[in-house]
């Protein structure tokens, strides 16, 4: 029996209320991370208007937080635009993993819903797309998470915004970053491919200091993604040369 059994011929209000609740729990590492954004942002030299502002027409934390350090450190435009693509790459497996499992909602809600789809709003409403009842309504419950996350992520830049202004410019909050990333990333490694994956990336991320504007971030992010592909790939043909 599917703990998301409890949906079946739920409507579109029970779906909503359904993604709210689930994404809830994690805006408890959301809205620090929005704040300590919206600190740097100002920061980095970006005024407050465009801090927000990335909170909506990015909406992405990571590639928000990559861009204000590399426009911090005044790096050249393509290679901002650039990194910040890599950084996103991730969204495009966010929407594979969905696509076949919402293929026949019209064009309008798969811009909202691609729109809306991040980290925290997958992995809240991930297991009801794959495991609960296929209800014609089931895309409600992706908004719901996703909605949710968007306003949090709002009122939580806004506030880092407020907060950065009252703050010493010499104040550096860089390391909360990576340990908010840390929280965030720790509890979802279940497979190996993906435990390669973070450890080719953090070492080469750390080998890769000195190379001019930044360009660790991308060098480590492409060897980690490949590293968490390739060990994936080979373990499943030896899985299929033993079953063979």
């Amino acid at each position: 029996m599917s703990s998301w059994d409890y949906l079946a011929g739920a409507d579109r209000s029970a779906e909503l209320w359904g993604g709210v609740r689930a994404e809830l729990p994690l805006l408890l590492g959301v809205l620090p991370f929005g704040l300590v954004y919206g600190v740097l942002g100002l920061q980095a030299g970006l005024p407050a208007w465009a801090v927000v502002a990335m909170s909506s027409v990015v909406f992405g934390g990571a590639s928000q937080v990559v861009f204000a350090q590399l426009w911090g450190g005044l790096v050249p435009a393509p290679i901002i635009v650039g990194t910040v693509g890599v950084v996103n790459l991730r969204h495009a497996l966010y929407s594979a993993s969905v696509a076949s499992l919402l293929r026949e909602l019209p064009l309008r809600w798969k811009l909202v819903l691609a729109y809306l789809l991040t980290d925290e709003a997958y992995m809240a409403a991930v297991g009801r797309l794959s495991s609960g009842p296929q209800t014609p309504q089931r895309h409600w419950f992706l908004f719901g998470t996703g909605l949710t996350l968007w306003l949090g992520w709002q009122v939580s830049t806004v506030g880092g915004v407020l907060l950065g202004t009252t703050l010493p410019a010499d104040w550096s909050l860089d390391f909360s970053i990576a340990l908010t990333f840390i929280a965030l990333l720790a509890p979802s490694l279940r497979r190996r491919s993906e435990l390669l994956a973070v450890l080719v990336a953090g070492a080469t991320a750390l080998l890769a200091q000195g190379l001019p504007f930044k360009l660790w971030i991308v060098l480590a992010a492409c060897a980690g993604m490949m590293a968490g592909m390739s060990a994936n790939l080979l373990w499943q043909r030896l899985g299929a040369g033993r079953s063979a």
